[in-house]
């Protein structure tokens, strides 16, 4: 987990890449993503725990670069990022507040909350040439901030739930129904918008892997009609991944919950990889693997719901251990948590859990 690097140890992983990474972690993502074995499995992870950042805060450092510090030491390979990390006493809290019996309540403001504003609704997709300077901007400078021993992964969504997100997913299932040609309008705009992201990431040639996240789960099923989805969701997410193969890069889709209804679906889209593998939604990296062999990228897989801040230190281990015998042998395997490690996981889980990453994540690894 050392943070020196020479220049002669540091590489460019693909031209237009905005960040220097050390030979070595570039070496353990580059075999991993292609189904070999490096010399550990790679870790993938997104932290938004105010433990966190006080264990690794020091002297006049600003959130940010504590954060970043925090995925060094911790010996994080990739990341999307990180979260907010709010004090406790900010529990519940969100963009928009009233005063109901003098006490302040905390809710949620959506954009379209009625038919009429439905209707009137107009959204312009983000030009090329703005993603090309702004966006494109604002990814290097993730990439050179946690160079050069984590690689920022860029990624964006293909349109579809940002588009419920602006409604709430209550007003949006009525309006499959009774608003049809309204919500196909705002997919389609939303779905060009994803798409112009996907083009300019493979382009710019801003990484390896592109991240799409769009949730269309829970845990137990389903948020919609795997028919519904076939037809909506599948050909917005499918444009994006072609854009990106057309530029040689690797797409990891994410969404939380079960995802057995498409999974196939997912994969015939050309997906190259699937996150965050919820485990308690019945999506394990032993499942997943013995359906889809190597088809796959796994990423993720320990379960952050409950185990992580619920279980004792000895449990996270056994089962980093087990995810890596049935995951990790052959490649392919990109370990972390089932989402992100929240703010109710102590650190001493947090510290464990990544250590027992390193650990047994180390190959050869025993299948037995």
């Amino acid at each position: 987990m050392s943070n020196s690097a020479g220049a002669a140890d540091r590489v460019k992983p693909t031209e237009g890449y905005g960040a220097e990474l050390d030979r070595a972690v570039w070496d353990r993502i580059r075999l991993a993503m292609n189904h070999q074995e490096p010399d550990r499995v790679p870790i993938w992870d997104y932290i938004d725990n105010r433990h966190v950042v006080e264990h690794f805060a020091r002297g006049d450092d600003d959130y940010h670069a504590t954060m970043v510090r925090a995925y060094h030491e911790l010996g994080i390979d990739l990341c999307r990022g990180y979260g907010g990390s709010f004090a406790e006493e900010r529990e519940g809290e969100a963009s928009t507040s009233h005063k109901i019996s003098g006490r302040t309540s905390w809710v949620t403001r959506y954009a379209i909350q009625t038919v009429e504003e439905l209707r009137a609704y107009r959204y312009e997709p983000p030009t090329v040439e703005s993603l090309r300077t702004s966006w494109t901007a604002g990814i290097r400078a993730q990439q050179q901030r946690f160079a050069p021993k984590t690689m920022y992964v860029p990624g964006g969504g293909c349109g579809f739930h940002a588009v419920y997100g602006l409604m709430s997913q209550e007003r949006f299932s009525y309006w499959i129904y009774d608003e049809p040609q309204e919500l196909d309008r705002l997919l389609e705009l939303f779905g060009e918008g994803g798409r112009r992201c996907a083009q300019v990431a493979a382009e710019e040639q801003l990484g390896p892997i592109y991240f799409i996240g769009d949730d269309i789960a829970y845990k137990a099923g389903l948020l919609f009609s795997p028919e519904f989805l076939r037809r909506t969701f599948i050909p917005l997410l499918r444009q994006c991944v072609d854009e990106c193969h057309a530029g040689g890069i690797k797409v990891v889709y994410h969404s939380d919950g079960n995802l057995w209804g498409i999974m196939d679906d997912l994969v015939d889209a050309g997906i190259d990889g699937i996150n965050p593998i919820e485990p308690i939604a019945e999506m394990t990296i032993e499942r997943l693997r013995k359906r889809y062999g190597h088809d796959l990228l796994l990423v993720g897989g320990i379960d952050c719901s409950q185990l992580l801040p619920l279980g004792t230190p000895d449990d996270i281990r056994r089962e980093v251990r087990h995810s890596m015998r049935v995951g990790a042998p052959g490649g392919g395997l990109f370990i972390g948590s089932s989402s992100e490690i929240v703010p109710a996981t102590p650190l001493a889980n947090i510290l464990a859990f990544y250590e027992a990453c390193h650990e047994h994540g180390a190959y050869p690894i025993r299948t037995a």
